[in-house]
């Protein structure tokens, strides 16, 4: 899995996260359950991972959603 964006706007995540079952792009939202360990307060991002073969699919549906300043700068 390669990272697509982070964030810690639990909304955002959301959105995305429906954005990429909608166009069937295998993803998982990693960090979800960290709040644990911040005291809830949201200071530790949650992170959108998607397999690498769509990774270019998922970018450009992030930008199409005018939210390609959300993504993560390639590695």
């Amino acid at each position: 899995m390669k990272e697509l964006m982070r964030s810690n706007d639990a909304v955002l995540i959301s959105f995305v996260d429906a954005l990429l079952n909608d166009a069937e792009i295998l993803h998982f939202v990693a960090d979800a359950h960290m709040s644990i360990l911040d005291g809830s307060i949201g200071v530790l991002p949650r992170r959108v991972l998607v397999d690498p073969e769509r990774l270019e699919q998922a970018r450009r549906l992030l930008r199409d959603a005018d939210l390609g300043h959300e993504i993560s700068v390639a590695d």
